[in-house]
């Protein structure tokens, strides 16, 4: 028997291959069936979910704005490295809250049904952290150039 397969679309601190697969996932016993390049269309990236440290720091998120495009990592894993991701993201904490959204794969410019996250404890003015952005920027394999590179210019709150 074939196990189910399920998309998660990464934006945030988990482009970083080895902070999702060898970090969060594979201590659970779950391993990352396919890692690839894909478009959200009709989001944009922002920095608003409040992050504990320090003071006037932001982690990733997403916010619906029309004409706009959110790259990240398209990884195929089986269902239960959601259930871990749950966890991480905080969504019983009220963090984060799961949502499928319909994602470009990068390599054949197929749509597919993508779980990703999206922030509930949000705040204004918020920056990430050097160290967080890092995260981001380490998924520069699967990302168009132009946008690893706004990213980069990101103002940090350190």
């Amino acid at each position: 028997m074939t196990e189910r397969l399920v998309w998660y679309f990464a934006y945030g601190s988990n482009m970083d291959p080895a902070r999702l697969a060898e970090d969060r996932l594979k201590p659970r016993g779950v391993a990352l069936a396919e890692r690839i390049g894909g478009r959200l269309e009709g989001w944009r990236l922002v920095f608003n979910k409040r992050a504990r440290t320090p003071v006037g720091s932001g982690a990733g998120n997403i916010v619906p704005a029309g004409g706009a495009a959110v790259y990240g990592t398209l990884n195929a894993m089986p269902a239960e490295g959601i259930d871990v991701l749950d966890v991480w993201e905080g969504v019983a904490g009220g963090h984060y809250e799961r949502r499928l959204l319909p994602v470009l794969r990068a390599d054949t410019g197929a749509m597919v049904e993508a779980v990703t996250y999206v922030a509930l404890l949000t705040g204004d003015d918020l920056r990430p952290t050097r160290a967080y952005l890092g995260h981001l920027l380490a998924g520069r394999d699967l990302l168009p150039p132009d946008y690893w590179e706004w990213l980069k210019a990101t103002p940090t709150v350190d």
